[in-house]
């Protein structure tokens, strides 16, 4: 597949749509009653974690319009986690389509233009959109992991993500 043009924003897509339904359905799979679960001081409770997917979206959509440009800084406060594990789940379905009109929408011009990121400790770098969007789907692969952890701590059924688990085998 070539990695020009629209076939590469349809690439990104088709990935982030399958990489979201994977994490949905770990997300199904939490029991509520274990939402309060902190395996370690120095980690986010699951509900805290899940929220982070949200969070995402947040900052993914203040990169995109690059606020972080010099001088300026993220508007607004970020969204606040709703005590409902329901409403949460709901919550990440409407920021994550959100999101991804921002990506379908985009022209190859918009997504090959650098916005501002940190390129590490209080580093400030240019990064493309394209490179951006791709990074955000790295981070929320790598958090969902963290929460399938949590899923089999707090004995949840662990659902298949990218072959057979425990839980649901393929065979």
């Amino acid at each position: 597949m070539t990695h020009s043009g629209g076939k590469m924003k349809q690439q990104f897509l088709d990935v982030y749509d399958e990489e979201h339904a994977r994490t949905m359905r770990v997300l199904h799979a939490y029991p509520e009653d274990k939402l309060n679960l902190r395996p370690h001081p120095k980690l986010k409770t699951a509900r805290e974690l899940a929220w982070v997917f949200v969070l995402e979206r947040y900052l993914g959509t203040a990169v995109w319009h690059d606020e972080y440009a010099k001088g300026r800084t993220v508007s607004g406060k970020p969204p606040v986690a709703p005590e409902d594990w329901k409403e949460l789940l709901s919550t990440l379905e409407k920021s994550n389509k959100d999101f991804r009109g921002l990506i379908e929408s985009a022209s190859d011009e918009t997504l090959h233009e650098n916005v501002h990121f940190f390129k590490g400790p209080k580093t400030m770098g240019e990064i493309s959109r394209i490179n951006w969007i791709w990074f955000l789907l790295h981070d929320q692969i790598h958090h969902r992991g963290q929460l399938s952890v949590y899923l089999r701590m707090a004995d949840g059924k662990v659902p298949a993500i990218y072959g057979p688990s425990g839980d649901e085998p393929w065979t």
